[in-house]
């Protein structure tokens, strides 16, 4: 993918997803949320597209997050759907996955898509638990302690105890990207939760319009909760400071990935308000592995 076909990549994948929700206006899809030009800006070498003619008429996204990978948004014209554009897409993702050398690598799709399972089911990726994006009112409330990684004097210092906890939950687990993303491009911020010096968890989260958030909210992208005795009231404290980091930002919704798989997390976040706006699935390359949605982590991300 290069810069110049980021206006086609965007009108393709907004009207593909547009049709496959059956919107009035298929083209309208994602509101003022930029799904295409934030990804591309972080990696752009993890973008590919699909041309006919000349034209734009597909497009796949990875992320490489360390030892784990995942794919998405990936789209194609309504017009050409059946034509094994997917299946092209999806061969250099997969091959940058096993040059990357992941232990793991996912997906988030459409549940009751049988064309979407079947794809991806034919190149090895098998359903895992419910993924239930989710939305909350952002409620006025107390103070919540936490630090901002855009104000952190030793960034790279920060870096590093993040990739520590998040290699507690997942071995070789780094955000790193993501989180520089967030500060340098203006897509918003990670939140970082402590509590006598040690880290306990962290969120990165996008904020408004032209980010995955959309205008008037904060999109929670990744967080998690250092594991181990305590990790639900650590996780709870870090809910409410994405909460408490919403309200700051002054928007009136906070939105995040719950699977259905991580029950104790996933009850908890509908304790507190969290409500289901749509529900997927996520998908997993070697199922027999350990992956990002076991009962006990107290994780949130969807994997769109």
């Amino acid at each position: 993918m290069l810069a110049g076909d980021l206006d086609g990549v965007d009108g393709v994948m907004r009207l593909a997803f547009g049709t496959i929700r059956e919107l009035p206006d298929p083209a309208a899809a994602f509101g003022d949320a930029d799904l295409a030009r934030t990804r591309f800006r972080a990696a752009p070498e993890c973008a590919w597209t699909a041309e006919l003619d000349g034209e734009v008429v597909g497009s796949v996204f990875a992320a490489r997050w360390g030892s784990f990978g995942f794919l998405g948004p990936l789209s194609v014209r309504p017009d050409l759907w059946g034509r094994g554009i997917g299946s092209r897409l999806l061969a250099p993702v997969l091959a940058a996955f096993a040059r990357w050398e992941v232990r793991q690598a996912g997906l988030f799709t459409f549940a009751g898509s049988l064309t979407h399972l079947g794809l991806y089911q034919k190149h090895a990726f098998w359903p895992g638990a419910l993924t239930v994006l989710t939305v909350k009112a952002v409620e006025h409330g107390g103070e919540t302690s936490y630090a901002r990684y855009s104000d952190e004097l030793d960034g790279t210092g920060a870096l590093h105890e993040i990739r520590a906890l998040t290699d507690l939950v997942f071995p070789g687990l780094d955000l790193s990207r993501e989180i520089l993303a967030a500060a340098t491009l203006g897509l918003g911020d990670s939140i970082l939760l402590r509590r006598d010096g040690a880290l306990e968890g962290f969120a990165v989260c996008h904020v408004g319009a032209g980010t995955e958030a959309g205008g008037d909210a904060c999109y929670v992208k990744f967080a998690a909760a250092r594991p181990g005795e305590g990790a639900s009231e650590r996780f709870e404290r870090l809910l409410d400071a994405c909460e408490a980091f919403a309200r700051t930002a002054g928007v009136a919704r906070l939105t995040a990935g719950a699977s259905a798989g991580r029950h104790d997390a996933y009850r908890r976040m509908l304790a507190r308000g969290f409500r289901a706006e749509r529900i997927g699935v996520s998908m997993w390359l070697r199922p027999e592995e350990p992956c990002l949605e076991a009962a006990g982590d107290y994780v949130v991300n969807d994997l769109r």
